[in-house]
This record gives C-alpha cells, sequence and structure tokens, in this order.
C-alpha cells in the first residue's frame, strides 16, 4: 500500500483508514470539526465503549474489519484507534509487548485458559499532542464489562485477571484527560519497543497463536470466550474472588 509522506499519519495494509466504512464513520462522528484534544477523546471513547471488549478471528486484522466486528481486544482495538486517529490527522505509533497470561484468568477458563501461551503479545497506542507523547491503554475494557466488574469486587484495589491489571480496580483512571490512562499495564512482563505501525510490529513478532492451536482459537474456543465476556458485561455470570481474582 502505497504510504503518506508523514509517516507517523499513514495508512498501511492494518490502518487502511481510506476504506469506506471508515471514512463514513468519520464524517459521521464529525471528529475532523474538533480539535485534536477534543478528537482524541472523542475517537478514544469510541473505540473504548463503542467497540465492545471481545475476542476477533485474529490479532493482525485491518482496522476496517475491527470497525465491522464491533469487538476486540488489546490489539486489534490499538489497531482501529490508530487508524481513526491518523485518518483525522493525528500523530501516533504503536507499542508492543507481552502480559502475563494470568491477566486473562477468569475471562478465558479451562481448555482455553491452557492452550494460551504464557507470555501473550500486548499493545498500547502512543498519541502525539502538544509537543509530547501520550501513553493509551484504557480502551481495551468497554465502560460496561469494566462497571461489571467493579461490582462484582467492590473491595478490590491491585487486580489481576478478567482483562484487568491495576493497582486500583475501582478507580483505574481510564478516562480521557489528556494524560496516560492504563487498565493492563500491571501484567506486562516484557517490552519489545515503539513501532511506527502494528504492520511492522507483527512483521518482526508475528502473533499469539499458530497451527492447532490457532485452528481452535479462531473455530470455537473464541466463541466460548465471548460467551463469558457478555455473561461478565451483562452480570449473569457467577465469579468467585477467592479463587479467580488476585
Amino acid at each position: 500500500m502505497k504510504r503518506h509522506a508523514a509517516p507517523l499519519t499513514a495508512a498501511t495494509t492494518l490502518l487502511d483508514y481510506h476504506q469506506p466504512a471508515i471514512q463514513a464513520l468519520i464524517a459521521q462522528r464529525r471528529w475532523l470539526a474538533l480539535d485534536a484534544y477534543q478528537r482524541i477523546g472523542s475517537i478514544y471513547d469510541f473505540v473504548r465503549n463503542d467497540i465492545r471488549f471481545g475476542y476477533n478471528l485474529d490479532d493482525t486484522l485491518p482496522a476496517s474489519r475491527v470497525l465491522a466486528d464491533g469487538m476486540g481486544q488489546c490489539n486489534t482495538k490499538a489497531t482501529l484507534f490508530m487508524a481513526l486517529l491518523r485518518a483525522t490527522g493525528i500523530e501516533c505509533r504503536f507499542h508492543g509487548f507481552t502480559i502475563d497470561k494470568a491477566l486473562q484468568k477468569g475471562a478465558i477458563t479451562g481448555l482455553a485458559y491452557a492452550l494460551a501461551p504464557r507470555n501473550i503479545i500486548h499493545s498500547w497506542v502512543e498519541v502525539h499532542l502538544a509537543g509530547r507523547w501520550i501513553q493509551l491503554e484504557g480502551f481495551i475494557l468497554d465502560a460496561a464489562y469494566l462497571g461489571s466488574l467493579q461490582r462484582r469486587f467492590p473491595d478490590q484495589t491491585a487486580f489481576c485477571g478478567f482483562g484487568a491489571a491495576t493497582p486500583n480496580l475501582q478507580a483505574p483512571g481510564v478516562q480521557w484527560q489528556g494524560t496516560d490512562t492504563y487498565i493492563q499495564k500491571e501484567g506486562i512482563n516484557r517490552d519489545l519497543g515503539v513501532f511506527a505501525d502494528p504492520d511492522s510490529f507483527y512483521a518482526r513478532h508475528g502473533a499469539n497463536l499458530s497451527g492447532l492451536q490457532r485452528w481452535l482459537y479462531q473455530r470455537i474456543i473464541r466463541h466460548w470466550m465471548n460467551r463469558k465476556v457478555a455473561h461478565i458485561r451483562s452480570g449473569t455470570l457467577p465469579i468467585t474472588p477467592s479463587r479467580e481474582a488476585h
């Protein structure tokens, strides 16, 4: 794909913001009419809450596919977030990590948890505003899902599980206020560095699964996981804090 002159606002194969659905969304939301601070915040809120937390077919889906799915996790939401930012002229970059799979325990259980790699590819987005880089990770869990966890674990501060790893579950600081936001940072166990785009990161580090594990995940396991996430979000899944969260 032909890149723009400015690499940190460039379209790529994954950041396919020229797709009609993405352009239509930008026009509908009137993001180009907002100043940079408001634009970032509005796009952040859209990716956080309109794109609910869930598990897509693959980490390396293009932004237009994530938008069509209407759900995503850290890596797929990051791709969509970056595409929308760049499409509206906001410079951004990709920061890759691995996280310990314990962070996902509860949202992933049983066979799915057993098959998951110990170290899971993770990412957040860094956005350039007013001469500095802001680290944004708090868009991963939608407010309804996070709110359900907060109600189920009302006495928890430091928390690891169900897709969250935060020093304070009740006040994790995920709202856009022009500063860093995190919701899984405490689960990070390896820093893989900063990349101009997700394409270059995945070209170097690959995705989370391959072979039979990938086949099982795509066709069976992720559907179990998404049903469980939906039950957690709606508050209909019993959770036993002593066993599943710490």
